[in-house]
């Protein structure tokens, strides 16, 4: 399930860091991201690793908030940084709804992902062998970022945001006079409303497709509460219960406790576990009840089925096939010459017979089947 498409800029955000950087002159290895969910511009800000949550709220405060104000919402992973008491309370007393994504599903925080990997290709570009200067280059490739079109938008951040592009050393020349903005304030707030009114249909049209998209194959399985289910055991989530290829890959059943929205349910995990208890809907299935399974032999047998019985001979005929009649006609041909025929030897008599041939010759019916096997009697 999607998140709620923003309404307006700077009220939706989503943060994450940058790590694993070359340590800087000035000391610094790694990038602070904050991105606005509706306009997608960004703001990039050089840290450490070490940066505990209250370092990381005084730069937000300094490099974001004095531009745009306190948030509605942040959507974050699950970082110690963004899980400690200090943080949850300082964002709780500003009345900021906190939004985390999960190891197994960080689509959630996809906004950031993206912008992180466009900033990597941008500092790329911009440092060449200068890597311990990278800080020095970041405010320019902020800005080259909040430059371009937006693909979900086809605006650039800037011209959501303050509705027109700032100026760059490649825009340095006359704007066609139908471009400049308004000077009246009414008309200006006016174009303002319009656009925000036609970024956010865009981004509902692109999340819709996204959507469309990502469901295509997907069935939709519904939980409620009192429910038994099976938990996936992700690899990267339940380390130590997949630690060998022929450990179980699914654990249960538990039983659903609370349901977060379509895609997210709360189970009765054990706390021995030592995971967050909340799980997308892709990692759990149906427990289904054994009971079928008494009558799975009654059922069962099929034609072409192996109904649980002896194995069949690999070498052995199916019975009806031309070679089976063919084998039946000679048998019978064989007994019944035994059972005329006279003794021609001394001491030769009928007692004298293959067990056999008195069995079939005691058999209404005669000849019934054979096998290319030797008849046991």
């Amino acid at each position: 399930m999607p998140l709620p498409v923003p309404t307006s800029p700077w009220v939706d955000v989503s943060m994450d860091f940058v790590l694993g950087l070359p340590r800087t002159q000035r000391g610094k290895d790694s990038i602070f991201v904050v991105v606005d969910r509706f306009s997608k511009m960004a703001h990039f800000i050089p840290c450490t690793k070490t940066s505990d949550a209250t370092l990381i709220a005084e730069l937000y405060f300094k490099e974001v908030m004095r531009l745009h104000g306190v948030p509605r919402s942040i959507v974050s992973d699950r970082d110690t940084k963004f899980l400690s008491h200090f943080w949850v309370t300082l964002w709780k007393k500003l009345g900021t709804k906190l939004k985390y994504s999960t190891t197994c599903h960080p689509q959630t925080d996809g906004q950031t992902e993206v912008t992180n990997r466009t900033l990597g290709a941008l500092l790329r570009a911009l440092i060449k062998s200068h890597a311990k200067a990278w800080d020095l280059l970041l405010s320019h490739a902020e800005f080259a970022y909040n430059m371009a079109p937006s693909k979900t938008t086809g605006l650039s951040p800037f011209k959501v945001v303050y509705g027109v592009d700032p100026l760059s050393p490649l825009g340095l020349v006359p704007r066609p006079l139908e471009g400049k903005p308004s000077v009246e304030a009414e008309k200006r707030v006016e174009e303002i409303k319009r656009l925000h009114e036609k970024v956010k249909e865009k981004i509902e049209r692109s999340n819709a497709s996204y959507q469309a998209q990502a469901n295509k194959h997907k069935k939709k399985v519904v939980f409620q509460p009192g429910d038994l289910v099976w938990v996936h055991l992700r690899k990267e989530r339940f380390p130590t219960k997949r630690k060998s290829k022929l450990m179980p890959r699914a654990d249960g059943p538990f039983e659903v406790l609370e349901r977060v929205n379509d895609n997210a349910y709360k189970v009765n995990l054990p706390g021995d576990y030592g995971v967050s208890a909340t799980f997308n809907v892709a990692d759990l299935s149906p427990y289904l009840e054994d009971d079928h399974l008494s009558n799975l032999r009654a059922n069962s047998p099929q034609q072409g089925e192996d109904d649980g019985g002896p194995p069949m001979d690999p070498h052995q005929e199916p019975q009806g096939s031309p070679r089976s009649f063919s084998m039946r006609a000679q048998v019978k041909e064989m007994v019944l010459a035994l059972l005329h025929q006279q003794p021609e030897s001394p001491g030769y008599s009928h007692m004298h017979k293959p067990g056999f041939v008195y069995l079939l010759e005691g058999d209404p019916k005669g000849v019934t089947s054979c096998t290319p096997h030797s008849l046991h009697a």
